[in-house]
């Protein structure tokens, strides 16, 4: 039988995934410490181990350095409740083959050791381990959607080759292709952004490989353009599908040979860029119609990420709205410190065509009509107010001077309490609507002292 290790400084965590595996066939050890766990690992041997990130004693990414460098052929499967980027991407360049949130889905737990008792290891992996301060705060989300984008940017970020992200505008394709350099081996090399959409095509073939003097009108002497000065670094090629066939095909070139002449120019310049794309519509259908070069898509295609619009991670919104409201206070020097209830109620319903960029000059907008420490529903846009409802208005009318901002806590509370109520306690139901496991909507029933009586009653 297949031998699990579980190492989790928490003893009720141990107990039930050993119950719950050994269920499975599956002989299960288990350790509360970082030594403990090796010292089996060294006695008993393990077809995969389950390892907690935070640990009193001795943290799970020292622990995985150890083992990488010891078992190297043993996959690891790191859970973690602190699930943010830094961990993710830590955890994937210290050679982790997944990463799993805590309270654990046992079914998503289940089905990531399988994998990995059923993967290839390379024994010869030297993954770099980021430096969390490299990437912190740049995306922001707790949600599943935006934990499966930070796994891939673990991935992506381990070797350059070229990457393609996929998005609606606004949701943050730049700051995903940011966040990959950022945690690349070349992240002291320059990242340059250059938007294919917002240039007419002749001045874009010199804005990308320079021009010798008298190319272009004006070219009083020559210029490089954005790809010599990246180095080792990053070309972010933003709108990629806005070029035209001429340049579809000098990027093709580029990409393909890492050669290149600036215009007007004989001499051949080599390019140790990495090149990451980004656009908003679909290529493969472009392609398919002839607008979009099938090769220069392949080439591009070698990592893709999609980022999920705002409206499929909802549950985020509180975070990003303190996070952006943060950041707006420190740039136009506000101090907004609050937000009631009906107010996040909307923001939280709206659809957000514009995603991320739409809510952020949405709140900028709101904060500088603000006339008080507190955002009310009189500073939002009409399609927002309605989407919240009668019952975000009502709230909104006489108590946006005194309410105090609900922590993230009571919005998450709140919002649970509805679903429940909304799907007449059913949980299957509500676990689909939240986006989050039947163990941790029963973790939740229990926190909030829920019962079913009360929603009999609602």
């Amino acid at each position: 039988m297949p031998r699990i290790l579980v190492v989790d400084d928490e003893p009720e965590s141990c107990r039930t995934l050993q119950l719950h595996f050994t269920e499975r066939g599956f002989d299960v050890d288990t350790a509360e410490s970082a030594d403990e766990g090796l010292a089996l690992l060294n006695r008993l041997g393990a077809d995969a181990v389950v390892l907690d990130i935070r640990m009193p004693d001795r943290d799970g990414l020292s622990m995985l350095e150890e083992l990488r460098s010891c078992h190297p052929e043993v996959p690891v499967i790191m859970i973690t409740a602190f699930h943010d980027l830094d961990s993710t991407v830590a955890a994937m360049h210290g050679g982790a083959v997944d990463y799993i949130p805590k309270p654990s889905d046992l079914g998503e737990l289940e089905n990531a050791i399988d994998r990995a008792i059923n993967m290839h290891i390379d024994a010869g992996s030297d993954a770099l381990v980021l430096n969390s301060s490299d990437v912190t705060g740049t995306i922001i989300g707790r949600s599943h959607a935006i934990k499966e984008v930070f796994k891939t940017i673990g991935m992506a970020s381990q070797s350059p080759v070229p990457a393609l992200i996929l998005g609606e505008p606004g949701s943050g394709k730049e700051m995903v292709a940011r966040a990959i350099h950022s945690a690349g081996a070349d992240s002291d090399e320059p990242f340059i952004a250059v938007n294919c959409a917002a240039t007419v095509e002749t001045v874009l073939d010199s804005e990308i490989f320079g021009h010798e003097r008298g190319a272009i009108s004006g070219a009083d002497g020559a210029r490089k353009g954005k790809v010599e000065p990246a180095g080792h670094g990053t070309v972010f090629l933003d709108e990629v599908s806005a070029l035209s066939p001429h340049m579809q095909g000098e990027l093709l070139h580029l990409v393909e040979e890492r050669k290149f002449t600036r215009v007007g120019g004989s001499e051949t310049i080599e390019s140790s860029a990495r090149f990451i794309a980004a656009t908003n519509v679909d290529l493969v259908e472009r392609a398919a119609d002839g607008r979009f070069r099938e090769d220069l898509y392949y080439r591009l295609n070698v990592f893709s990420i999609t980022v999920p619009p705002l409206r499929d991670r909802r549950e985020d919104i509180p975070l990003l709205v303190e996070h952006l409201l943060k950041k707006t206070n420190r740039e136009i020097h506000k101090g907004i410190r609050r937000v009631p209830s009906g107010v996040m109620e909307a923001l939280i319903a709206f659809d957000w065509p514009g995603n991320v960029r739409q809510l952020e000059n949405v709140l900028m907008k709101a904060v500088v009509m603000a006339p008080g420490d507190a955002i009310t529903m009189a500073q939002l846009p009409a399609e927002i107010r309605d989407a919240g409802g009668e019952r975000g208005a009502s709230e909104d009318v006489g108590v946006a001077a005194t309410e105090s901002l609900p922590s993230l806590k009571e919005l998450e509370r709140e919002h649970v309490r509805k679903v429940l109520a909304g799907t007449g306690w059913h949980k299957g139901r509500a676990c689909e609507i939240l986006g989050i496991s039947r163990p941790r909507l029963e973790r939740r029933i229990v926190e909030y002292g829920f019962t079913r009586e009360q929603f009999a009653d609602d």
